[in-house]
């Protein structure tokens, strides 16, 4: 069992190296905007704008080799990195790797999003085409969430299309979308698959020793309404307390696509202006890269909620993680995750609920620090807490034994 863990730790620390290549930072967990800087918004200033959001890289199209290029120039300046995206990158993968695999902003080379199960075995030979040129930088590749339909999958089931999506495609990074938060008749609430998909898809990575990243909705559409800050952090911190090595952000630029349920109010506007949403994922990132130490390369020992009503597909807490002796919790409950890096033990608990705040009595078997994702604070050592956690709010405690 230590010789497993052992080898599991290791291989995230690697991965993670593997990742960063190219990059001036190997300490913070990547948060990547999807639909970045565009090519015709592209400057120094429009990059930098984008790192003091704290967002580390970014992914858009580009035109071409030469196109993309420059925007890497630019990147590079402002201290962030791009996931390669043109068109040669299909047509001409040897050379175009060959051109861009040492450029200092290069954060890999993207493949395909949401993918049907028929499309793996060609994502597979594509991708050993670019790892046989630069194996330093991931191959990103985007799957579908649960409630995508079997003809969208290409499977008879979800997990028949996670499973052959790993064995067949082999991907240095399982990365999958999933916006829960929907708005109907002005009542918010969750997408009652949510859990369950990210039950699966952390269990498979972990199943495979192979990282994931997983999505936070930053963009409003449709039913998904304008996020609130409570939304935002209960879909990043579910997701870290789940273990994943990656947050990524849909979309930080608002798409301009006209379609019957229009963009609108992404961090960046279609008018190219901040909105408040800029100032909600600025502040979250804040706190995400200053519990960055504790999630990043971390292994997820168990998940389990409390709570009247537990989400499908999860399992209730019975007897608190090793290390605790007692967790009560109001409200609609709580994420209680238990993960262990570089030797040393955190419980992890997330408020399940984004309209109402939670109260939560944690009691060690020893003494408990409360680590402050607000890095002006101090964490407090006690035997206990009696706490009050925000709507969709993280308390990480370290266990001391």
């Amino acid at each position: 069992m230590r010789l497993n863990l052992l080898i599991s730790c290791l291989f995230y620390l690697i991965t993670t190296a593997k990742l960063y290549a190219g990059a001036a930072d190997t300490t913070q967990i990547p948060i990547l905007a999807w639909g970045g800087v565009p090519p015709d918004e592209a400057s120094i200033a429009r990059y930098e704008e984008m790192k003091n959001a704290g967002l580390s890289v970014s992914l858009t199209r580009s035109t071409s080799t030469d196109s993309m290029a420059k925007m890497l120039d630019m990147a590079a300046k402002a201290g962030v990195t791009l996931i390669v995206r043109c068109p040669e990158l299909q047509t001409d993968p040897e050379n175009t790797v060959r051109r861009f695999m040492h450029h200092p902003a290069t954060a890999g080379y993207y493949l395909k999003d949401e993918p049907s199960a028929k499309d793996f075995s060609y994502l597979g030979k594509w991708m050993k085409r670019i790892q046989a040129i630069d194996s330093q930088h991931l191959c990103y590749i985007n799957l579908y969430p649960n409630y995508a339909l079997p003809d969208q999958l290409g499977t008879d089931t979800y997990q028949q299309y996670v499973e052959e999506y790993m064995a067949i495609v082999e991907p240095p990074v399982l990365s999958f979308d999933h916006y829960p938060v929907m708005e109907t008749k002005g009542k918010r609430y969750l997408r009652e698959e949510w859990f369950t998909n990210l039950e699966m898809v952390a269990k498979t990575a972990q199943k495979n020793i192979t990282p994931f990243w997983a999505f936070a909705m930053s963009v409003a559409r449709g039913l998904h309404p304008v996020p609130t800050l409570a939304e935002i952090r209960l879909q990043v911190f579910a997701n870290l307390a789940y273990g994943a090595q990656g947050i990524q952000y849909f979309t930080y630029w608002t798409p301009r696509i006209k379609t019957q349920y229009p963009y609108h109010h992404g961090p960046i506007d279609s008018n190219n202006k901040r909105t408040d949403v800029y100032e909600i994922i600025r502040a979250v990132n804040q706190e995400i890269q200053s519990l960055s130490g504790i999630f990043l390369s971390s292994k997820v020992i168990s998940v389990e909620h409390t709570g009247e009503n537990i989400p499908a597909g999860t399992q209730r807490l019975t007897e608190p993680p090793k290390g605790i002796k007692k967790i009560r919790t109001t409200g609609e409950g709580a994420i209680v995750s238990l993960i262990e890096n570089n030797k040393q033990q955190y419980a992890i608990i997330v408020n399940r609920d984004f309209k109402q705040p939670m109260k939560l009595y944690i009691k060690g078997n020893g003494k408990l620090e409360n680590v402050r994702k607000d890095s002006d604070q101090p964490e407090s050592k006690s035997k206990t807490f009696a706490l009050v956690i925000a709507p969709g709010d993280i308390a990480v405690f370290r266990i001391k034994h």
